[in-house]
């Protein structure tokens, strides 16, 4: 059965940052309903259909198609008395609201001459980042599924 709209995919990746390290995988298959535009990056999507089970393919997303570009926005520097102990290391993070109460969260970048730096981006933000996808099944989708636009369970 090969993967068009309706059906139900069943895939493991393998996600490459622009250095080409490993920065994301799954050996535990994630499913997704194709053509409902939800769960996967459209290019990534469209470079499945038509696909069959067994199949690898390669998608290479530039930072608008994948993760978005680098927002300097939403970077902030202070000085290190002003930030709580739990937060002076690298790789620690703290949730916390922009001006429009979405929830934002902040992952210490930088400590270093008495200043923590934070930032709210996406590690990938402004990368160019390169997807190998396994397809692993693909079966029908149900008419609830169909609905809902998401599989209501995993395949088998």
């Amino acid at each position: 059965m090969v993967v068009t709209k309706d059906k139900v995919v069943s895939l493991t990746y393998v996600l490459h940052d622009q250095r080409g390290e490993i920065f994301e995988y799954t050996d535990l298959p994630v499913h997704y309903l194709h053509g409902s535009g939800q769960g996967l990056f459209d290019k990534i999507e469209r470079a499945l259909d038509g696909h069959d089970v067994g199949d690898v393919v390669e998608v290479e997303l530039e930072p608008a198609e994948g993760f978005g570009e680098h927002d300097d926005s939403l970077v902030f520097t202070d000085e290190l008395t002003n930030v709580p102990p739990e937060f002076r290391q690298v790789g620690a993070q703290v949730e916390g609201e922009n001006d429009r109460g979405e929830t934002l969260v902040f992952v210490v970048t930088r400590v270093e001459a008495g200043e923590v730096t934070v930032d709210a981006n996406h590690p990938l933000a402004g990368q160019t980042v390169r997807f190998t996808v396994t397809i692993r099944d693909v079966r029908d989708a149900t008419e609830e599924e169909r609905q809902t636009g998401h599989p209501a369970q995993t395949l088998h």
